[in-house]
């Protein structure tokens, strides 16, 4: 005989399963997923200018000048903790002056984004298709980002597909503000009408107004930026005076050595991250990607 629980259960698991029915999950393959690391310094080498360098190429140079000055502070102190510190510090040189250069560089376009808009909008009054209204920014737009729509505007020649046209050019950009651009304009090509001059000059004043209120907390929050980059390079910095004086390094080729160095190096990543999350703005992410 069932009992009340064991049939309310049963009951309970065949709503649950009817209602779930109406919302269908997508296959494996096809959910979305966080981008990964060579993904995102495939990313970071676009918006850095060097999309003909690969991720395969920056993590070998960084592996190749971490063998590099670990031999070669091995030989100076003959210690090899203090040795291990400053390879691991240079190996991750090339990725953080990749990620740097990006920074810079992404910070540069900001300004120049509603550039882009304006033209476009320039173009449209003027009677040119949306698809010839990027194409002529090959020749008048900011000269940062000429290479990229000169590469639009052969596709577009070649194929007439704008909709494929328009994920290249996403790929080539690699920017979080290209991004909503390009899908403004593919939303605009798809829905047409005669809002796309007046959808332009609002994508245009946001950017704008986006773009000063960015560069004036940067400009404010930059202070607290540098001293972490102080604070954290210091001691290595005096580590690096004390390997002059061979007789004073022999501490640290210890155990307790070891752990002294290991215990520092985690509070310097620790201490620098947490300041620079403190005093930088968050990196927009390609939500659109």
């Amino acid at each position: 005989m069932n009992s009340p629980l064991v049939v309310g259960l049963t009951l309970g698991v065949g709503v649950f399963l009817v209602y779930s029915s109406f919302w269908p999950r997508p296959p494996a393959g096809e959910r979305s997923r966080p981008p990964g690391f060579l993904v995102e310094l495939r990313d970071h080498l676009n918006q850095a200018g060097h999309p003909s360098v690969s991720p395969a190429n920056v993590l070998s140079g960084s592996a190749v000048l971490l063998v590099l000055t670990f031999f070669i502070v091995l030989a100076v102190t003959r210690v090899t903790p203090i040795a291990l510190c400053f390879a691991l510090m240079a190996g991750s040189l090339p990725v953080a002056l990749v990620r740097a250069q990006a920074r810079k560089r992404r910070n540069k376009l900001r300004d120049l984004w509603p550039d882009v808009v304006d033209n476009i909008t320039s173009g449209v009054r003027a009677g040119l298709a949306l698809p010839e209204a990027l194409a002529q920014l090959a020749v008048r737009g900011p000269e940062e980002l000429r290479p990229a729509f000169v590469s639009f505007a052969e596709d577009y020649r070649t194929t007439g597909r704008f909709h494929d046209c328009l994920d290249r050019l996403k790929d080539r950009l690699s920017d979080p503000v290209g991004d909503r651009i390009v899908e403004s304009l593919r939303i605009a090509r798809e829905v047409g009408g005669s809002d796309l001059g007046r959808l332009l000059r609002a994508l245009s004043s946001f950017l704008r107004e986006d773009a000063r209120t960015r560069a004036e907390l940067e400009t404010r929050q930059g202070w607290t930026v540098n001293a972490a980059r102080l604070a954290a390079g210091a001691p290595w910095v005096v580590l690096g005076l004390l390997a002059l004086n061979g007789s004073s390094l022999a501490a640290y080729a210890t155990p307790a050595g070891w752990v002294v160095l290991a215990v520092g190096a985690a509070l310097c990543l620790v201490a620098y991250r947490v300041m620079v999350w403190v005093g930088r703005l968050p990196d927009e992410e390609r939500v659109l990607r």
